[in-house]
C-alpha cells in the first residue's frame, strides 16, 4: 500500500471530494466546497515527492523531471479511483486528488432538469457542458453518455485527460482514449476519431482554436459531439468559441453554431439546503430559431432575454434556476446568493447578514 493512500482513505471516510497535498502546509480536504486541514504536520518537499514517486509510472516521473505538470488517474486499492494533478508552486511541489465514484450517476440522481435529458438525445451536432473547474462538468457528461449507452446501439468514443469514470459497454460500444497515453492531444484524437466510425464523440475539454475547429468539423459531418469549456454562462460560451476562431473564420463559426449547436448547459455546485453536500444548478440554452437569428445578427447580448422567457423550450438563466432551488428548499439561500448574477433579487432570502452589502447610514 502506497503511503499516500492513507490520506486518500481518510478523505473518503470523511466524505470529501478532493485531497490537497502541498509543501509547507498540512494535507487539506475539500468538504462541501470548503477546504479543511487534516491534523498532521506540514509536508516537506522531499517527503511529498517521495509519496508521489511511489505511485507515478516511469513515464510520468520522466515528464515531471522535465518540469511538466502531470494529469493522471490513480486507483488506490480498497479506497477508490482518483483524478490526480501534480504541479510545482512557490516553495515546492503540490498535488490534488479528486475522487471519481465507481458508479456513473444518472441525470436524475444529479437532479438535472428534463431538458438535459432531451439535449442528450440528439444524434448530430454539438452539445456543450460548461462551468468553472470543479463544478461537476465531467460527472454530467458521464451521466449523459451512460444514458446514451443504455438506450442506443451506437459507437461512442471518448477523449479524456485523464480518463475518469470507467464506462462498460451496454447497448452501445464505448471506447475510451486518454490524452498522453493513447493519443498526444485532443486535436489529434479528434482527427483520428473521424476515421474510427464513431456516432458519438465526447471531448473532455476544448482547449484551443484547433480543437474547437476539429470538434466543429466532427459535428458538421454527422457526429454528435459532447464537450466541455471553462466558461460560466451560455452567452460567454458562444462568445468564447467565436473569439477563439481566426478572424476570417468567425462568420463561418457563427453559421456553424446557429445550425449545429444543440444547446449549452452551464453549471455551478451549490450547497444543499440540508447541508452535507452540494447540488448542481444549471443554466440551459437551446438553439431555437430565435436564438440562432440573434447569433447570426451579432445580437448575442439579447440571448439572456430569450432564455428568460424560453421555459417552454427548456431554457433558463442561472438566476432562475437558483431561485427555483431556493423556493423548493433544495439549496442553501446564502450560497445561492453568492452565485447569483442579480444579487438584489436574492437579498430577501439571505440568512447571514454579513453577506449583504453594508448601508452607509451616515453618508446619506
Amino acid at each position: 500500500m502506497a503511503r499516500i493512500d492513507a490520506f486518500l482513505k481518510l478523505g473518503r471516510e470523511q466524505g470529501c471530494s478532493d485531497v490537497h497535498l502541498a509543501v509547507g502546509v498540512p494535507p487539506m480536504l475539500r468538504m462541501n466546497g470548503e477546504i479543511m486541514p487534516i491534523r498532521f504536520r506540514e509536508l516537506g518537499d522531499r517527503e511529498l515527492l517521495g509519496y508521489l514517486f511511489e505511485i507515478l509510472s516511469e513515464n510520468l516521473k520522466a515528464r515531471y523531471r522535465k518540469g511538466q505538470d502531470l494529469d493522471f488517474s490513480y486507483m488506490a486499492e480498497g479506497v477508490g479511483r482518483f483524478r490526480a494533478n501534480v504541479f510545482r508552486k512557490a516553495g515546492g511541489i503540490g498535488a490534488t486528488f479528486r475522487y471519481i465514484p465507481s458508479k456513473v450517476p444518472s441525470l436524475n440522481e444529479l437532479g438535472l432538469p428534463p431538458v438535459v435529458h432531451r439535449l442528450a438525445e440528439h444524434r448530430q451536432g454539438m452539445l456543450l457542458v460548461t462551468g468553472s473547474t470543479g463544478t461537476g462538468k465531467s460527472t454530467t457528461l458521464a451521466a449523459m453518455l451512460d444514458l446514451i449507452n443504455d438506450r442506443e446501439a451506437v459507437n461512442i468514443l471518448t477523449l479524456e485527460d485523464p480518463i475518469e469514470f470507467i464506462h462498460e459497454s451496454k447497448r452501445a460500444q464505448i471506447i475510451q482514449r486518454e490524452i498522453g497515453t493513447h493519443v498526444r492531444s485532443f486535436t489529434e484524437g479528434l482527427r483520428s476519431a473521424l476515421r474510427e466510425d464513431p456516432d458519438v464523440i465526447m471531448v473532455g475539454e476544448l482547449r484551443d482554436a484547433e480543437s474547437i475547429m476539429m470538434a466543429m468539423v466532427a459535428a458538421e459531418t454527422g457526429h454528435f459531439v459532447l464537450a466541455t469549456l471553462h466558461t460560466t454562462t451560455a452567452v460567454k460560451t458562444i462568445d468564447r468559441i467565436i473569439d477563439a476562431l481566426p478572424a476570417e473564420q468567425r462568420e463561418q463559426g457563427k453559421n456553424f453554431l446557429a445550425t449545429n449547436l444543440r444547446g449549452v448547459v452551464s453549471q455551478v455546485l451549490v450547497r444543499s439546503a440540508e447541508g452535507g453536500g452540494r447540488r448542481a444548478v444549471v443554466e440551459t440554452l437551446s438553439m431555437t430559431p430565435a436564438v440562432a437569428q440573434m447569433l447570426l445578427s451579432d445580437k448575442t447580448h439579447q440571448i439572456p432575454s430569450a432564455m428568460q422567457t424560453g421555459r417552454e423550450a427548456g431554457m433558463q438563466l442561472l438566476d432562475q434556476a437558483l431561485l427555483d432551488g431556493i423556493q423548493r428548499k433544495l439549496i442553501d439561500p446564502d450560497d445561492a446568493y453568492l452565485y447569483a448574477q442579480d444579487k438584489k433579487s436574492f437579498q430577501r432570502f439571505v440568512t447571514d447578514a454579513s453577506l449583504l452589502p453594508r448601508v452607509d447610514l451616515a453618508g446619506g
